[in-house]
């Protein structure tokens, strides 16, 4: 067993790239990933799960069809399946993502912005 915190400062410092999720961790059926965001993404859903965004560092805008909520560091937010939504950073924000293992960052919206899946740092 290891027996060690999990420090997302240090995992956030392993990596560059925007809007590529990193696995850190795993409970059940559940991966927790650190993501740097800045700029838009693209609109999509996951048909089959919700979503949580939790703010390390920054702030982040989700968009959705019918309006928007904005989350500051130390906040966070449950995208509830099925709801189309897009996130959005002014300035490069650090967030926790929590989803089941195997979840497609795009959702059905293969492009330029998919992130290869289950990718541990």
């Amino acid at each position: 067993m290891n027996y060690q915190a999990i420090n997302f400062k240090n995992k956030l410092g392993l990596f560059d790239e925007h809007w590529s999720p990193k696995v850190v961790a795993e409970m059940n059926d559940y991966q927790f990933k650190v993501v740097k965001i800045q700029g838009e993404f693209v609109w999509h859903d996951h048909a089959d799960t919700d979503e949580t965004f939790i703010v390390l560092a920054g702030s982040l805008r989700i968009d959705f069809k019918d309006g928007f909520v904005n989350l500051s560091e130390g906040e966070m937010y449950v995208v509830p399946k099925g709801i189309e939504h897009k996130p959005y950073a002014e300035h490069e924000a650090k967030v926790l993502l929590i989803e089941p293992r195997g979840v497609v960052n795009t959702g059905d919206e293969i492009g330029g912005k998919t992130a290869e899946n289950d990718v541990w740092i």
